[in-house]
């Protein structure tokens, strides 16, 4: 079989294949015999159906188009083991088809065309020196307070409050309706949906309920009934309160303070399953520590993927990306399902397509960090090798005692983020990451967000400033 192979655009090969006469006939006679055995007509037992009979009850035209998808599909399956070509998806034929069945004789050869997605070939360098920026994070021994406090709060005493008007942090059970603060000259200001309750209580804390609403209780007395001005968010969840003006009909019922329990060994004991406050500290300081830890590295790995992302040159195949998308609307589903909402609301013929397309550039930056990190690692000589999986396998399986997890997935997986660390240590360790304050970056991560906007093809860097030091 003859095979001609031509480099395509977006990581494909073009194959233009001639298919020897003999074939051609085989594929069409081993039609003819498949009718001849699974055809049931008046008059003849099944499967001694004679093929005069069976050319003329068929038609010679829908028997040819069966032995034309066969020789194909047959076709292209021996062309690409042939040639080894690392195929991805599956193929898409550049001849017309109806114009190869005009064409089709079983006595004759077969020239077709088709192309197929092939694994891309990534081209990345000055990968090492690189200069990057990442923000820190820091740990704050005041966290370990606020948490501690908060638990006080929650278990505090509510108290009714006497001789004195609201202020914040007291506990308040109201009345209130709520009215838009503009309306038509001469009308009354229409009420709020859904802006009203009775014996409602409510936490007098700054960040609670709508702006202005708490701010405007201080200093109210119980009976009494004051109009307060309020603000719904810019960015509100109800579209149709958001930015909106209100107004709001308060009436103060009664008002209690919080009576908070002492800070001491008994109240560390019957929040926790620890016997001492000081315990109690401990086990903070290092989950608060160890996540600062986490959040520090995942600032670091972020910074080195983005920096490749703008480094790698690649055409990613439709076939990959298709797959990737895929792949992020399942987990993306399958969250949403955990959540108990109902994910065939939200996925159906009317959305997936505007879905698919919002999710294209997470998908493409995705691919392009998993490939660059394979290219290097190949580059580099980079591996993991067999007592470092199965140290991590023993891991995750000790982890989950009762995941029910497929071997060879599990050691596939494994494999891929053992290499996928090694190959970011590497990275860190080669080039330079300059730590700097928290908050620092946010005005690149929003300039990175509008470029993707503009172009989904690229996924520009966020919180990263790159440099690559090396020869030029």
């Amino acid at each position: 079989m003859k095979v001609t192979q031509e480099k395509l655009p977006a990581s494909q090969i073009g194959l233009e294949i001639e298919v020897p006469s003999e074939k051609s006939k085989q594929a069409y006679e081993k039609i003819i015999q498949q009718f001849t055995r699974t055809a049931n007509f008046p008059g003849f037992r099944k499967g001694k159906v004679p093929r005069q009979v069976v050319l003329q009850r068929m038609g010679q035209n829908r028997l040819k188009a069966a032995a034309l998808e066969d020789l194909i599909n047959d076709s292209l399956q021996k062309a690409l083991e042939q040639e080894k070509i690392p195929a991805i998806g599956s193929f898409e034929l550049r001849s017309e088809f109806d114009e190869l069945l005009s064409k089709f004789d079983p006595e004759q050869p077969l020239t077709f065309s088709a192309k197929v997605d092939v694994e891309p070939e990534a081209k990345i360098s000055q990968y090492t020196g690189l200069q990057l920026k990442a923000e820190e994070a820091k740990y704050d021994e005041k966290q370990v307070d606020e948490v501690l406090e908060k638990y006080r709060s929650d278990k505090a005493t509510l108290i009714p409050v006497e001789g004195r008007p609201a202020q914040l942090g007291d506990v308040a059970l109201v009345d209130f309706v709520g009215r838009f603060a503009d309306a038509p000259e001469g009308e009354t200001p229409a009420e709020i949906p859904g802006g009203q309750a009775e014996d409602f209580q409510v936490e007098m804390a700054e960040n609670q309920f709508v702006p202005g609403f708490i701010q405007g209780m201080v200093g109210m007395n119980p009976g009494e009934t004051r109009e307060v001005n309020a603000q719904f968010p810019e960015e509100y969840t109800n579209e149709e309160l958001a930015g909106k003006a209100a107004v709001f009909t308060i009436t103060l019922k009664e008002l209690k303070e919080k009576e908070l329990p002492e800070l001491d060994d008994d109240f560390a004991g019957e929040i926790s399953e620890f016997e001492t406050l000081a315990q109690l500290r401990e086990s903070l300081e290092k989950r608060f520590k160890a996540e600062q830890e986490r959040k520090l590295a995942g600032n670091k790995e972020r910074a080195i993927l983005d920096a490749l992302v703008q480094l790698i040159e690649v055409e990613i195949p439709q076939t990959m990306l298709d797959r990737e998308v895929d792949y992020l609307l399942n987990q993306q589903a399958m969250q949403l399902k955990s959540y108990g909402i109902d994910v065939n609301q939200l996925f159906n013929e009317e959305t997936i397509g505007a879905l698919r397309e919002r999710s294209r550039p997470e998908a493409i930056q995705r691919i392009k960090e998993s490939l660059a990190l394979a290219k290097i690692a190949d580059q580099e000589s980079l591996s993991v090798d067999k007592a470092e999986i199965t140290a991590e396998i023993a891991k995750i399986r000790q982890e989950f005692p009762k995941g029910n997890f497929d071997p060879e997935r599990l050691q596939q997986f494994v494999t891929e983020d053992l290499l996928k660390q090694k190959t970011l240590k590497w990275l860190e360790e080669n080039g330079t990451i300059e730590l700097v304050p928290e908050g620092s970056l946010a005005p690149a991560d929003e300039e990175a967000e509008d470029e993707e906007e503009e172009d989904d093809e690229t996924s520009e860097a966020t919180s990263v400033e790159v440099e690559v030091v090396g020869e030029d």
